[in-house]
């Protein structure tokens, strides 16, 4: 998640898009968008809610969620022009420098619509550029860091955009900086996880993987299926990531990894993201930060504290404020075996403010400030400049 439902609607606001007059194709468009009343703004937390230690340790952190979506909405006017004061405001709160702003584009469409969708977030970082940067390289983060900005890594879920190996640096080029193999089913590269059978990479993936270590775009796994996530860590020259999965010893769910592909991820130099999407975190009721935490702690306890981050997989207030038809159609558009619950949100990390919830979960397990600040950005930071040279 998230992903681009395959709507009739899409290819018109995609090309709306491009000209700045529409919204961004955040996972995707609906029909009925022209909808009289945006999602409902979620309370914020104040600053009060929070330990001094907590404060401190996030506002000197680089913070880097490796899957954060600006806003869950598909409304076309919901990303038409300049944020207003409130957003601004909610952005400069929440503690979060980088967002890797990746949806799941595929079909034979792919190419066209990937080329719309960088194009539109693009113009709509230029027209709120007092906010917004877009990522180069790593050490763009740190100059948004120390600018108060918020950090844009142009990402895509899938990699069916890329018809030949040649169209990595043409996309690269672009600004695409991060590209997810496959998404949950097979593509011309390899398997996702919710497909039957995984045949492991392609060899036409064989040559996408070499392109994108000769670009350095960052390569990630998240939805690919067990075989094609262990052949593209050992297949690739680079370190990869896993940018948004939890750990399957915890919660038995295909989306999810073995040890086995943490411990080689792990062994090439390569950094997972833990996400709070609730099936992810644990399989039953509650399902809090605490728990997301406990993934945080597998992957130290199995491969070491610095190949943890986080990859939320939702924007700053999560999946279950958006409006109901949205969200209907969202948990729609995958396979059963998600196994959607009542909720997607975790209790706890659904706010602008979720990542000083996780601070201060990680403070009463006995971090230090170091580990913590490793996991909220210091271990992808570390991976992304290996990359983006």
């Amino acid at each position: 998640m998230p992903f681009e439902p395959r709507l009739k609607s899409r290819r018109a606001a995609l090309k709306m898009l491009a000209t700045g007059t529409a919204a961004l194709a955040l996972p995707g468009f609906v029909d009925s968008v022209a909808q009289e009343s945006a999602p409902p703004r979620k309370q914020q937390a104040t600053w009060r809610d929070y330990s001094p230690r907590a404060r401190a340790i996030v506002e000197r952190a680089l913070v880097i969620d490796m899957l954060a979506l600006p806003a869950l909405d598909f409304r076309p006017e919901a990303y038409a022009g300049q944020l207003d004061a409130e957003d601004v405001a909610m952005f400069r709160g929440c503690g979060i420098t980088g967002f890797h702003n990746a949806i799941g584009i595929g079909g034979p469409e792919a190419h066209e619509e990937v080329l719309h969708f960088l194009a539109a977030w693009q113009g709509f970082v230029g027209r709120n550029s007092n906010l917004f940067c877009v990522v180069d390289k790593a050490t763009d983060l740190d100059r948004a860091k120390r600018e108060g900005k918020v950090a844009i890594i142009m990402g895509v879920q899938n990699s069916e955009h890329f018809l030949e190996p040649a169209d990595v640096k043409d996309f690269y080029q672009l600004g695409q900086r991060c590209s997810q193999l496959t998404y949950n089913s097979q593509n011309l590269i390899g398997s996702g996880s919710t497909d039957r059978v995984d045949g492991g990479v392609s060899d036409f993936g064989v040559e996408i993987i070499k392109a994108m270590n000769e670009v350095g775009m960052l390569i990630d796994v998240s939805h690919s299926g067990d075989r094609t996530t262990l052949d593209a860590i050992e297949l690739s020259a680079r370190p990869i990531a896993i940018t948004h999965s939890n750990c399957r010893a915890l919660v038995d769910h295909p989306r999810l990894k073995t040890d086995d592909a943490i411990r080689k991820l792990a062994e090439k130099g390569g950094v997972m993201g833990i996400t709070g999407v609730r099936m992810f975190v644990r399989d039953q009721d509650p399902t809090t930060v605490e728990h997301m935490v406990d993934h945080i702690e597998h992957v130290a306890r199995l491969v070491g504290i610095e190949h943890v981050g986080i990859g939320s997989d939702a924007d700053l207030n999560g999946y279950d404020d958006m409006p109901a038809d949205q969200l209907k159609q969202l948990r729609g558009a995958y396979k059963a075996s998600y196994a959607f619950r009542d909720k997607i949100d975790i209790d706890g990390f659904d706010h602008p403010k979720k990542v000083f919830d996780l601070a201060e979960s990680m403070i009463r397990r006995g971090y230090s400030d170091s580990d913590i600040a490793l996991v909220l950005g210091g271990n992808f930071r570390r991976l992304l400049g290996e990359i983006w040279v």
